[in-house]
């Protein structure tokens, strides 16, 4: 009996990425026989060397909720201030964002997301969104809106100037805190 594959796919982010920084994306799917699919709800067919056999001869798929399993990736944004990047040395910048982040991930080192964030299985390939925003205002208003969504995250407050920096959340899964972030540019 033939069975719908496991698939691993491969491709790169950006066109300008080489081989050496492409990611892997691991699509998974549910492994059901296809006698076990129903033909009355078919969305796909084999291809079948009868010109005349109908989608209804040949189901492979018998429901979107069948085909298709995939895991949300957990991920944690971290936020800088674009002004900062224009005239603070970068390694200063750089070190403002590990220093949220690190703070947002050990506040919340008990949350069961931050927890498989940082697993031994998970630890090699965690993902981070380095974003920025223009100043200081749409940092603080960043972190108000996220606040009243119950975001869980860090606003680094360097000192002793008492400047906020950036922002970093702890880990959650994508589709939970994506909505939040989707107006800011990637942090070029």
């Amino acid at each position: 009996m033939a069975t719908l594959p496991f698939s691993v796919c491969r491709f790169s982010l950006f066109p300008f990425a080489t081989s050496s920084s492409s990611i892997k994306v691991t699509c998974r799917f549910k492994t059901r026989h296809l006698s076990q699919l129903s033909k009355s709800n078919s969305m796909m067919t084999r291809p079948s060397s009868d010109p005349e056999a109908t989608t209804e001869q040949n189901p492979v798929v018998a429901s979107q909720s069948d085909a298709v399993v995939v895991e949300d990736v957990l991920i944690q944004y971290v936020v800088l201030r674009r002004d900062l990047i224009d005239t603070w040395p970068l390694g200063s910048v750089v070190t403002q964002g590990c220093h949220a982040s690190v703070c947002a991930v050990w506040s919340h080192r008990d949350d069961p997301h931050t927890i498989q964030y940082c697993s031994p299985q998970n630890i090699d390939s965690m993902h981070k969104v380095t974003l920025e925003v223009k100043g200081q205002a749409q940092i603080l208003n960043l972190s108000e809106k996220l606040a009243a969504g119950e975001i869980a995250h860090k606003v680094w407050i360097e000192q002793p100037e008492n400047i906020p920096t950036c922002l970093a959340t702890k880990p959650y899964p994508k589709s939970l805190v994506s909505s939040f972030f989707k107006k800011l540019k990637l942090c070029k």
